[in-house]
């Protein structure tokens, strides 16, 4: 049932609470869940609980879904992202009425006697409208994944086929399937979802694919983060021969299907889904490469980057924060709006990925040089964080 308009008035006349008040909502929403249905917290990244990020992105999605719920359609975007998040963790449908029921008890108790029963109410319904909305997109996603050739539904036992050191920090592992039928096709630039058994607890995490679709393996490239609960196992003790579960491909930071130029603009692992695009697109469009590490022994993929570069229309441009002399970097440093200035196809699409602080430099240089919004595209680490 449709939203009355006194039910988006009741809503709208929220976002004052909401905007002082945001974090600290999520904050508590966070802590009901876990608290009363822990079977959820294998969903959740703790480390982002933990500094605050997770509340921190649910703040901001709240907030502007209360600002726009009269014209949703400026949010479809964002919420072709959830679904794909979504997806690629296995959420479903029972798992809705847990949200919704501990975002209103947190909002109820963080909002005082602001919330009145009609503010509940109103929210409710803005809540399943939202709610019932995924459900449906998320099911569309489901049923192709199983009909793709190769697709399946849920999760899928895979075996470790290859493990292998890519740079100091960042480990390849191939992933074969046990049942030896194919695999689905996916975009360059998508990821899968990875459910892992650490110490008899259930944890999922989401890794991009770093190398374009053959239809028998995946590979995903995992930097080890010292305070990573997920990335630590994977490197320390996941062996070759070992079976990990996975979801189908997911993910709407893909490869455009077009034939204008691309642009790779990476930082650290982030060149992870960059590999995917440019296995796939190398021989048919010009690309141009760039990659910051902060040294050669961090930088990972660097051979094969040289490889494809020498077999076809690919330019690559290296650059280290700590160079050394004879470690081939193109620059030290930091990239700036004058580097990429001098090392993008201004009239081609630009894809760009890495820490947070990376990518704000970028966003800021490619508004300044002009690049149209609809030709830049990029995905956060972890929950997303505005870019101004």
């Amino acid at each position: 049932m449709a939203l009355t308009p006194e039910q988006i008035e009741t809503v709208q006349a929220t976002v004052p609470l909401l905007r002082e008040h945001g974090e600290a909502l999520t904050t508590r929403f966070y802590q009901r869940m876990f608290e009363y249905y822990p079977e959820v917290r294998t969903f959740f990244n703790q480390a982002h609980q933990a500094d605050g990020r997770q509340p921190r992105a649910l703040a901001s999605a709240v907030l502007a879904w209360a600002e726009n719920l009269h014209q949703p359609e400026v949010l479809q975007e964002a919420v072709e992202g959830i679904v794909h998040k979504h997806v690629s963790l296995n959420i479903q449908p029972e798992h809705y009425p847990i949200v919704g029921n501990s975002l209103l008890a947190a909002m109820q108790e963080v909002g005082g006697d602001a919330v009145t029963p009609e503010v509940v109410e109103a929210w409710g319904a803005a809540y399943w409208e939202l709610a019932n909305l995924l459900i449906a997109e998320e099911e569309k996603v489901y049923a192709d994944h199983a009909e793709q050739p190769g697709g399946w539904r849920g999760k899928r036992a895979f075996r470790v086929k290859e493990k292998r050191p890519e740079s100091a920090v960042i480990t390849s592992f191939v992933l074969e399937p046990e049942d030896g039928e194919p695999v689905m096709d996916f975009t360059p630039g998508q990821y899968i979802g990875l459910q892992l058994e650490i110490d008899g607890e259930t944890t999922q995490r989401n890794y991009s694919l770093s190398d374009a679709p053959n239809g028998r393996t995946y590979r995903i490239s995992v930097k080890r983060e010292e305070g990573g609960h997920a990335s630590r196992f994977l490197h320390d003790r996941v062996a070759e021969g070992d079976t990990l579960h996975l979801f189908p491909p997911a993910g709407d930071f893909a490869l455009q299907d077009n034939d204008r130029p691309i642009n790779l603009i990476t930082g650290g692992v982030g060149i992870t889904p960059a590999m995917a695009m440019a296995e796939f697109a190398a021989g048919q469009r010009p690309i141009r490469f760039v990659h910051a590490a902060l040294s050669r022994d961090h930088h990972a993929f660097r051979e094969r980057v040289e490889a494809l570069a020498a077999a076809n229309d690919l330019e690559p441009f290296f650059i280290y924060e700590e160079g050394r002399p004879g470690d081939g970097a193109h620059a030290t440093g930091r990239l700036d709006r004058d580097r990429l200035a001098e090392q993008i196809d201004l009239d081609g699409d630009v894809y760009f990925l890495g820490p947070p602080p990376f990518m704000r430099a970028v966003k800021g240089a490619l508004d300044d040089l002009g690049i149209p919004a609809e030709r830049q595209h990029y995905e956060f680490f972890g929950p997303a964080e505005a870019l101004a």
